[in-house]
């Protein structure tokens, strides 16, 4: 293809500018759906992050692996709920964590969300976190590449009561990217991708 637009969600949001990085202008428009900023730039990023995640860190950027093993035994908890748990049990995890809006426990409840949602972690996770861990080390690291080289369009997508990546990393990269929109949606929470997922791939894919 010689023209397409990307699309990430939380953490695949480093991986859709990456893609807008590249050169030679192939990618028309870029989204950013609740994605992270870089930890090392945003003031108080770092702050957020728990022992173990600092722990893992603290390897980069001389032991690449050994910060992935490090982070994917951080997540093993969280993996484990979803290996041997049904949606409650789930749901009850991210509860716990206060990591869930009103409006996230709604959707996580919707059972054509939940089950598909659960499903799909389930699989990821069927062969180990060691995937996560290495997804950690590419967006809480040191990203490697120039957000000034994104040169498309950027749409940026945040919830105003987001618990897993607060709004402040949209407002921080929409400051740092040269031709960004943010748009704020006031009450979503880090899932509301599933409401919005139609209106914001025909934002990507207009002409113009």
């Amino acid at each position: 293809m010689d023209r397409f637009a990307t699309l990430g969600w939380s953490g695949g949001g480093p991986g859709a500018l990456a893609a807008a990085a590249v050169p030679g202008g192939r990618v028309s428009r870029a989204g950013i759906a609740h994605g992270v900023a870089p930890f090392q730039l945003v003031p108080g990023a770092l702050d957020t992050l728990d022992d173990s995640d600092r722990s893992a860190l603290s390897l980069l950027p001389g032991d690449p692996a050994g910060a992935a093993s490090a982070f994917a035994a951080g997540i093993e908890p969280l993996a484990e709920v979803f290996r041997v748990s049904g949606g409650p049990g789930v749901v009850a995890a991210f509860e716990d964590l206060n990591l869930l809006s009103s409006r996230d426990s709604e959707l996580w409840h919707d059972p054509r969300i939940g089950a598909a949602y659960e499903e799909t972690m389930r699989e990821a996770l069927r062969q180990g976190t060691g995937g996560a861990g290495w997804d950690n080390v590419s967006w809480i690291g040191e990203w490697d590449f120039d957000l000034s080289a994104v040169t498309s369009p950027v749409l940026l997508w945040y919830g105003s009561n987001d618990r897993i990546v607060p709004p402040a990393r949209g407002l921080w990269l929409s400051q740092n990217l040269p031709r960004a929109r943010l748009v704020v949606r006031d009450g979503d929470g880090h899932l509301g991708t599933y409401d919005h997922l139609g209106e914001m791939l025909d934002a990507l894919t207009e002409p113009g």
